[in-house]
């Protein structure tokens, strides 16, 4: 969560010279007591509100890419003319302003209206059932309304809850730092007031495609002219003795969140057991909470396969001097009341226990209606799946990735909102490829990393500053092409490398 953002620059409302604005520079300023952003691209002035909504990031700190404006901490995208946010994790747009060019100086006004909502498309569908109520289908269904669809909208989830801000379970809400209010993404009204029927509770049995429909269990039934598949994914669950007594918990749901409070408001000691960004936000959420912390994981270092050795062990110093102890190369045998057993035959003390060993995407469903799954719903370009009508997003689906060369299945939550939105386009027609650079970020402490690009492999690995310092670059290289970037506190060149990308096209091989 940020923080509004100070009034400073120059009263824009009184002008500034266009000598103090060159082309393709922005400049932070305020007018009508509201922090303002002026940007120019060739002769066109831009006037918009300065702070990005998803959370409260300092746009001015951001890039410009032709007609938009990206956000510098999660790398959203609002357009500069209209303010809509064109790229999640933002959902809301910025506010515009009236630009009044007088001779040699640009003035801003009054703030402008919103834009209204576009015609519904030529040949838009009827009917669109969405399954999946998580980060793809919740921004899927925005985007229809958004893109001005005014048929049928049917958003269906497993989970009882409004859709959340999922990445905030691991973090700030388990940490005990950001109230349960703040998690909701929207609150049920908005659903209501925009036309979107909002199913929770409710898992799919089958989809007959054939039929057009989607049946649920307890018989309900929902045609559709154009389905969108965005199950998620389930956590692995650990199978050996004791996995399953009541202080044994898992993480995916708001549910599975509170669960874990409850149980940590209880508890002195807990065993996190992975070593992956979800285990290690756990094992800082748990510290947040005063428990004694141990994290078992079967790698040397931690987060080595993803982010390399220095960064990995790097991040393991952060948490150790926070009072995390590791138990690593070693994995679970055994759980009881009281402990965990390795299988190094060493016994950690424990009132909770967190597993946080990966997740499998949800394919039965397509599966069973006969799409091609292959480690993922197979989709094409623009997220269709092997039926004609019928789209997969978020974790479940596996593209091919322009950047890296690859078909790729990715478990981000900015790239599943992404995709969501992409799909959603494509449901109307549009025909919008979806070419956007994988991106995703983590949280450590006061240690903030994000990671730009997709390396599956690479030859050898860069690194430029300190990571002690909080300033610091690791470059994935593969031959002569760098594959993916992570950064500490370099949000500029985050943001640079992630349009680099973009320019830099690639030949899918089809796996």
């Amino acid at each position: 969560m940020g923080e509004e953002q100070k009034l400073s620059g120059p009263d824009l409302s009184e002008g500034v010279a266009l000598s103090e604005l060159p082309d393709g520079k922005m400049m932070l300023g305020h007018a009508g007591g509201e922090a303002v952003l002026l940007a120019r691209r060739g002769e066109e002035i831009f006037a918009v509100g300065a702070t990005c909504t998803h959370y409260s990031g300092p746009l001015s700190e951001g890039l410009l890419v032709d007609g938009t404006v990206r956000c510098p901490w999660h790398h959203a995208c609002f357009d500069l003319r209209t303010g809509a946010p064109l790229r999640a994790p933002a959902l809301n747009p910025i506010p515009c302003y009236e630009v009044m060019r007088q001779r040699e100086r640009a003035r801003v006004g009054r703030r402008l209206p919103e834009p209204k909502r576009p015609a519904s498309p030529d040949g838009a569908p009827e009917r669109i059932v969405i399954l999946g109520a998580g980060a793809a289908g919740h921004c899927a269904a925005e985007t229809l309304h958004r893109e001005g669809f005014r048929g049928q909208l049917v958003l269906i989830g497993a989970d009882a809850d409004l859709p959340v801000d999922r990445p905030n379970l691991s973090k700030d809400y388990l940490a005990g730092t950001a109230p349960e209010e703040w998690l909701p993404l929207r609150p049920r009204e908005f659903f209501n007031e925009h036309g979107i029927e909002l199913v929770l509770g409710a898992r799919a049995l089958s989809v007959e495609t054939a039929r057009k429909q989607v049946i649920l269990e307890g018989g309900r039934t929902y045609g559709y002219d154009k389905l969108l598949l965005a199950t998620g994914a389930d956590p692995v669950k650990l199978d050996l003795p004791g996995g399953d007594l009541p202080h044994v918990h898992y993480l995916r749901t708001l549910g599975h969140s509170r669960a874990i409070i409850a149980a940590a408001g209880m508890a002195r000691r807990a065993v996190v057991i992975g070593s992956s960004f979800i285990g290690l936000e756990v094992a800082a959420s748990l510290r947040a909470r005063n428990l004694e912390v141990h994290v078992v994981g079967p790698d040397a270092v931690p987060l080595a396969k993803v982010m390399g050795p220095e960064l990995g062990a790097f991040i393991r110093k952060v948490h150790e001097e926070h009072g995390v102890s590791f138990h690593l190369g070693t994995r679970p045998r055994a759980i009881d009341e009281k402990s965990v057993t390795l299988d190094n035959g060493e016994r950690v003390p424990a009132e909770l226990v967190v597993v946080g060993v990966g997740v499998r995407p949800e394919v039965s469903l397509a599966e069973k209606a006969g799409l091609s799954v292959d480690r993922g719903v197979l989709v094409d370009e623009y997220l269709q799946t092997s039926v004609a009508g019928v789209f997969a997003a978020g974790d479940i689906a596996r593209w091919p990735d322009r950047h890296s060369g690859e078909r790729i299945r990715v478990e981000h939550w900015v790239v599943a909102e992404r995709q969501g939105q992409t799909a959603a386009r494509n449901m109307l027609g549009m025909r919008e490829k979806f070419d956007a650079v994988p991106f995703f970020w983590s949280a450590h402490y006061d240690v903030g990393i994000n990671y730009v690009g997709h390396a599956s492999a690479w030859d050898r690995i860069e690194i430029e500053g300190s990571f002690d310092e909080h300033n610091a670059a690791v470059r994935f290289i593969a031959g002569e092409k760098t594959l993916a970037l992570a950064t500490i506190y370099r949000d500029q060149e985050s943001l640079q490398f992630e349009r680099q990308l973009e320019l830099r096209g690639v030949s899918v091989t089809q796996v």
